[in-house]
């Protein structure tokens, strides 16, 4: 019986060990701590206004908002903003955007719309050009090239004047960060067991995701929960200090924003317009 107990023990402190968060300072928690950040730009839901625009963007930076956004690379290295692994959905083009060059890449359109897939680094510079106030927060897809992906944007990221940080749902390049890049604030992206197995996850890797067990080699200074009840492993990573930040938010409603508020450090938000901070 006591080596059972002791096993127990040893399993529930190797857990915690595993999820520990790292610690974000003073400034880098004043950085997110507030704000609401539109969710692929200031976009819209009838698509005249594409997600992951350059329109969408300087919207969203000239309406005070912080800014999400996503990137990956395409087949000769460009950093482009994109969500998808695959163009169909947002170019209806078939195939992965990681299968093409930039050349082949800046001929397609976004939504039906007259707007290119952007490049990041010209995001960035139109981004300084205006003055955007708010943070970037930039999520790197995972993929087959991660080190290249999170050296190029890296680069990138250190020419912009502007405040930013980065996330991922993939450990791996959160935990490049920590080694390369410990002053940049890194969130791990994360949602309940179900989502991940809805998206085709393994029940192993959806379980670990779920349970941000990538942590001990990550050390994510916040957390970016999407909708659903938070497991106790999320709500330890809170405990010890990790940043609360949520996605998607689209509820108008106010007594429901306002209680979103009181729980999280700093809102992801889509297809409705509130004040930049509360």
């Amino acid at each position: 019986m006591f080596w059972c107990f002791a096993a127990l023990a040893v399993l529930g402190l190797l857990l915690l060990w595993a999820v520990l968060p790292g610690r974000p300072s003073a400034a880098q928690r004043a950085m997110l701590q507030n704000w609401h950040v539109a969710h692929r730009g200031l976009h819209t839901a009838d698509k005249t206004t594409p997600e992951n625009s350059m329109p969408a963007f300087l919207a969203a930076g000239a309406a005070g908002y912080g800014i999400e956004l996503d990137v990956q690379l395409s087949r000769d290295g460009e950093v482009l903003v994109f969500h998808d692994d695959t163009l169909d959905r947002v170019t209806g083009v078939p195939g992965r955007l990681d299968a093409r060059d930039w050349a082949a890449l800046r001929t397609l359109r976004l939504c039906g719309s007259e707007e290119g897939i952007p490049r990041f680094e010209a995001l960035l510079k139109q981004l300084a050009a205006q003055g955007s106030a708010g943070p970037l927060i930039v999520e790197l897809k995972t993929g087959p090239r991660n080190p290249l992906l999170c050296q190029k944007t890296l680069e990138l990221l250190r020419g912009y004047p502007g405040s930013y940080c980065i996330e991922s749902f993939d450990p791996r390049i959160l935990a490049w960060f920590r080694r390369h890049a410990p002053e940049v604030l890194r969130g791990q992206l994360s949602q309940p067991y179900a989502e991940f197995r809805k998206g085709g996850l393994p029940p192993v890797r959806a379980f670990a995701l779920s349970r941000c067990l990538g942590s001990f080699a990550a050390r994510p200074q916040f957390i970016a929960w999407g909708p659903g009840p938070k497991n106790l492993f999320v709500r330890l990573a809170e405990g010890f200090g990790a940043l609360r930040v949520r996605w998607t938010v689209r509820d108008t409603d106010t007594p429901a924003l306002e209680a979103l508020h009181a729980g999280y450090d700093a809102l992801i938000f889509e297809f409705f317009t509130p004040g930049p901070r509360w």
